[in-house]
């Protein structure tokens, strides 16, 4: 009978040992890694006594002593504390896969590093994409994930005009801030006139944006068609002035009485057109009228992107698709249905999401030409205002509503993740084929 070989290291024991970090590397004869493991530990064990602890427990409470506890700064510091944790938690686990994984290493022969320039030398060959890559995500951790956890955290406290720290302290209230945007009717009116407007406003000027994009590119794009550079740098002019400054003189030109529309332009096309009189409108004090205008201008103003990357997709799509298509005797809407449509469609669908989720938080368009206006749909949103604007105006208004605002950016957000995850699944946008 053969003699077996017992294993050289016991993973098990290995992983045991990296309980306490470090031990386990000090066991497969990493003494460097194992000390490097041993100081970081130390480091988050000093961290929770002299900053942590104290964080987690301010995070929790949100203070006992009004004028002295600062709620907001306990729930800031306390969201810091958690991410640090989860952070070193993460830390803590590979720290156990790793001693396993080296132990394994070990018992099949392979050399692992012990010394500084071993390690160093392994980390430059085998690891420098997490070098690189470890970096970005601690800068989303504090860039991203910080304000994000924040911002969901004050969703579930009572942070509103009647409680402003120090003055007055913070509690936990729960889902009680998304109840009373469903269920008081001072929000609960207000958030289905802003959201139902809001649906309208980024369908209707997104989806005209699109097709006014699409159409003028395959227009451009004919064969017949000359002066095609000239035509292309008219087309982008809108996207070549600041939208700041576009929206501030649409918003003159849609003057009731002195705008250039009801001045100039409607009384030439009455004079123009016989048999025709076009009434005056009233584009800034009607909200009906006011949300006409508004779709009409962010479709001027998003359709030259749209044309652009519409414009690089025509040119992409072989003529002999075409050429066989008109041999079959399809003509120019089949052509367009069947090669046209769904090559811009495969291509593009992802971007004219991002068009959708873009113009769902349009700040600027609404902000800029009538400040939400003109009237009221309570609960301090214009009739104009959509979700983003009513978040701003609730925040800046005389009675702030803080918890609010977060609980409608976090239902903002809710939509704007599940529809688009939808639709890049349904577009294979994230399947990347494997060269």
């Amino acid at each position: 009978m053969a003699d077996t070989v017992a294993p050289r290291q016991d993973e098990r024991k290995a992983m045991s040992l990296s309980l306490i970090p470090g031990l386990g590397q000090f066991y497969n004869g990493q003494a460097l890694k194992g000390i490097i493991f041993l100081a970081l530990t130390a480091l988050f064990i000093f961290e929770m006594f002299t900053f942590g602890y104290g964080a987690l427990v301010g995070f929790v409470t949100l203070g006992s002593v009004p004028k002295q506890d600062h709620s907001l700064f306990l729930l800031i510091r306390g969201s810091l504390q958690i991410i640090i944790t989860i952070i070193f938690l993460a830390f803590y686990g590979a720290n156990i896969l790793d001693a396993r994984s080296i132990a394994r290493k070990i018992n099949k022969g392979e050399k692992i590093s012990k010394t500084l320039k071993e390690m160093l030398h392994n980390i430059y060959a085998d690891g420098f994409p997490y070098l690189l890559i470890i970096p970005s995500y601690i800068f989303m951790a504090i860039a991203i994930v910080f304000p994000v956890l924040v911002t969901v955290c004050t969703a579930f406290i009572n942070y509103d005009f009647k409680h402003t720290p120090p003055a007055k302290l913070l509690n936990w209230v729960g889902i009680e801030n998304f109840w009373n945007i469903f269920n008081l009717s001072t929000f609960r009116d207000a958030f289905m006139a802003v959201f139902t407007w809001t649906l309208i406003w980024t369908i209707c000027a997104t989806t005209l944006q699109i097709v006014i994009g699409v159409f003028t590119a395959i227009v451009a794009h004919q064969p017949f068609i000359k002066g095609k550079r000239i035509f292309g740098v008219i087309f982008l002019l809108p996207w070549a002035v600041p939208a700041f400054i576009t929206i501030m003189t649409f918003s003159n030109m849609f003057n009731d009485s002195i705008g250039a529309i009801n001045t100039q332009v409607i009384p030439f096309l009455n004079h123009l057109i016989p048999f025709v009189d076009l009434p005056t409108l009233a584009w800034k004090t009607d909200p009906n009228w006011t949300k006409v205008a508004i779709i009409m201008i962010q479709a001027w103003l998003g359709f030259p992107y749209v044309y652009v990357m519409t414009t690089s997709i025509l040119q992409s799509i072989p003529e002999t698709l075409y050429e066989a298509a008109k041999i079959d005797g399809a003509g120019a809407i089949k052509r367009f249905t069947a090669i046209t449509l769904p090559v811009i469609l495969s291509v593009a669908a992802p971007i004219f999401m991002t068009q959708y989720t873009f113009n769902f938080n349009n700040f600027t368009m609404i902000y800029l030409f009538n400040d939400g206006g003109p009237g009221s749909v309570g609960g301090g949103a214009g009739s104009t205002d959509i979700l983003i604007s009513w978040i701003y105006k609730i925040t800046t208004g005389q009675s702030p509503q803080f918890s609010i605002a977060a609980a409608l950016t976090l239902i903002i957000s809710l939509i704007i993740i599940s529809v688009s995850l939808f639709v890049f699944k349904k577009t294979n946008a994230f399947n990347i084929e494997e060269a």
